[in-house]
């Protein structure tokens, strides 16, 4: 409707605020994207960074990585990033119309990548699990393109569903069906933690998209039961469950427990304000992984409660800003644009929670990184492509509401 000479009132609203086509006078940083959102992301990026360098300047005095220079691991993440960056950037410049065309032929993708990492010769097994393709001098882990794969393949199944959302038959099994076969490869290499989160994610996007809550709650129980069933037929995952629940214990302090145990002792060697930047002790060979799925515990040590919390604030910030982007886009009748962003923020909040509550000792140790500071390539860089997505939401959004076309 017509409010004046030259300004034209859309009706949206959003969290109380209202959205207008703006005058002349409009600062052009406002049509763009979400900028605060893009320098926290730069935050943690550079952040993760030095963490890393800090977690894993002492490896070379280890014989297995006595190869290796101290700035082996930082030279590597800062490549990772870079090349995240670029690959990012390209993503940005894809319209959401044709992420949403191409949806069925990710997953197809995804689909090839798990199953051809199981190909012996094709797979790289390292600690006894098969999840890395090796491209040249790098290993590539598709169980990040998976996760992605998933969240576009769910946003656009609940789009083209949406007429028959009410239906278990006709909207929800069919996906519950997608997200078992992505789940049995996945189970194979053996990688609980991705499927944990492609299930997370898959449910995340079904719930948002208005499925029934009754078959949302069946759907989770069946989840639920099935994790519950797996870890009571695995002894090594129940070992673990076991080792969570007293760490510290004779039993266990020495074996699945001894990574949880070596991470709580950094966390209470850092207390309220840390030890200080590379100051950390447990990073000099007593905690493994300490630059990759146990980062937290050095954040802790060197930074202390104060970091921690600053950390949580962070994710926190981001998550929620994540998802008015993708509330956002809802209000202005882009169903697909809002899942996709509201399925990356239930992906790296749930991500960063389940990696925050194993170094706290709050959960069951599980194999899942940081999203964008714990070092590893794959992880990295389909997190950025994930976030520029999302920046690509907001672009369209403030486009839309400027008056332009998409």
């Amino acid at each position: 409707m017509l409010a004046g000479k030259g300004t034209v009132v859309l009706p949206v609203r959003v969290g109380g605020t209202e959205y207008r086509r703006p005058t002349d006078t409009t600062p052009a940083s406002v049509l763009g994207f979400d900028q605060a959102l893009l320098w926290v992301v730069v935050a943690l990026l550079t952040w993760g960074l030095v963490m890393v360098y800090s977690a894993s300047i002492a490896m070379p005095d280890n014989p297995r990585f006595a190869s290796y220079a101290s700035t082996h691991f930082l030279a590597r993440h800062a490549m990772y990033i870079t090349i995240g960056f670029v690959v990012a950037l390209l993503a940005f410049q894809v319209p959401m119309a044709l992420w949403e065309r191409a949806a069925p032929w990710l997953f197809v993708l995804a689909l090839l990548l798990l199953a051809a990492v199981l190909i012996p010769g094709l797979g790289k097994m390292v600690n006894g699990a098969r999840r890395w393709l090796s491209i040249g001098p790098i290993g590539f882990q598709p169980s990040e393109v998976a996760k992605f794969a998933v969240l576009i393949y769910a946003a656009d199944y609940m789009v083209r569903k949406m007429e028959v959302k009410e239906r278990f038959f006709r909207a929800v099994l069919p996906m519950g069906a997608a997200v078992g076969i992505v789940g049995v490869l996945l189970l194979a290499e053996p990688d609980m933690g991705a499927f944990m989160v492609v299930a997370v994610i898959a449910m995340g996007i079904l719930f948002l998209g208005g499925v029934n809550a009754r078959m949302f709650f069946l759907i989770a129980g069946v989840l639920v039961g099935a994790f519950a069933l797996m870890i009571a037929s695995s002894p090594w995952r129940r070992e673990r469950v076991f080792a969570y629940l007293d760490p510290f214990s004779e039993a266990h302090a020495l074996g699945k427990g001894y990574q949880l145990s070596h991470s709580l002792i950094a966390i209470g060697r850092g207390e309220v304000f840390g030890v200080g930047l590379g100051g950390s002790v447990e990073k000099l060979h007593w905690l493994p992984e300490a630059h990759t799925d146990f980062l937290l515990a050095v954040i802790g040590e060197e930074f202390g409660l104060v970091g921690v919390l600053a950390l949580i604030v962070l994710f926190l910030w981001m998550t929620r800003r994540i998802m008015h982007i993708g509330r956002q886009a809802i209000a202005l009748d882009r169903v697909f644009s809002g899942l996709v962003a509201q399925g990356v923020a239930i992906w790296i909040g749930f991500q960063a929670f389940i990696n925050m509550g194993v170094n706290l000792g709050a959960l069951p140790t599980k194999g899942l990184t940081l999203p964008l500071m714990s070092f590893g390539g794959s992880a990295i860089l389909m997190n950025l492509v994930a976030l520029a997505v999302v920046l690509r939401v907001d672009y369209e959004n403030k486009l839309l509401m400027r008056g332009g076309r998409v």
